[in-house]
């Protein structure tokens, strides 16, 4: 019932994601899908990372998505809503420190291994995700010791982490395990790859419209207040 649960809010995850990004910023329709990919987001990764430390002989690269994946919902939301910064939020960046960490650690030791694997999977998978979760570790870092950030600010922390946690989502889909429920040819031909690139590419646009062109910002920040 959980994995059942896990995939299930994860495709809630996705569709509700992909209307949020098709959709003008700040509007009723992107709010909206915004809610629900938060709550469907939030479940997919708890009920993965529980999955993953669970089952660790064959899920445990899982578990530690599944804390990334959560903080950085959790967080963008937070940062769309006014992200004032409380001690919890220094809690968050030790803990997605220590997720990075334990990544690193078992990279090593898939590194070390005459397999080349730590509980089924190899070093790079491990480092790719270390490299995700210190690069939220070290923004929270920036965005803590920093002054009272602005509307531009605040809007692109929002836009990066919530497409950061679609790209995963859509990665675990298309061409992570969830990739099995597609037909063999369309796995050959590669095509699976393309929703992650396509999410890429919106998150840079989004990205260079909200630091570069500031009045759209604004307008979007106090909808969202």
């Amino acid at each position: 019932m959980i994995t059942l649960l896990h995939i299930l809010s994860g495709s809630l995850a996705i569709l509700a994601a992909t209307l949020a990004v098709a959709t003008p910023k700040g509007r009723p329709v992107h709010i909206a899908a915004g809610k629900v990919f938060l709550v469907a987001m939030l479940t997919t990764a708890l009920t993965g990372a529980g999955l993953g430390f669970w089952r660790a002989e064959t899920h445990l690269i899982t578990g530690f998505a599944g804390v990334l994946a959560a903080y950085l919902v959790v967080t963008g939301w937070r940062a769309a809503r006014g992200g004032n910064r409380t001690g919890a939020d220094w809690a968050g960046m030790v803990m997605i420190g220590a997720n990075t960490a334990l990544l690193i650690m078992a990279g090593l030791y898939a590194l070390g291994d005459v397999t080349g694997q730590f509980f089924g999977f190899p070093a790079e998978d491990y480092f790719f995700l270390a490299g995700l979760s210190g690069l939220a570790g070290a923004a929270d870092g920036v965005w803590l010791l920093r002054r009272a950030p602005g509307p531009r600010a605040r809007i692109a922390r929002h836009l990066w982490r919530m497409c950061l946690a679609f790209f995963m989502a859509a990665g675990s889909l298309f061409t992570g395990p969830g990739a099995v429920f597609f037909p063999d040819p369309i796995q050959a031909t590669g095509l699976l790859v393309l929703p992650e690139l396509v999410i890429l590419i919106a998150l840079a646009a989004f990205l260079i419209r909200t630091l570069w062109f500031a009045a759209p910002v604004h307008r979007a920040a106090q909808r969202a207040e």
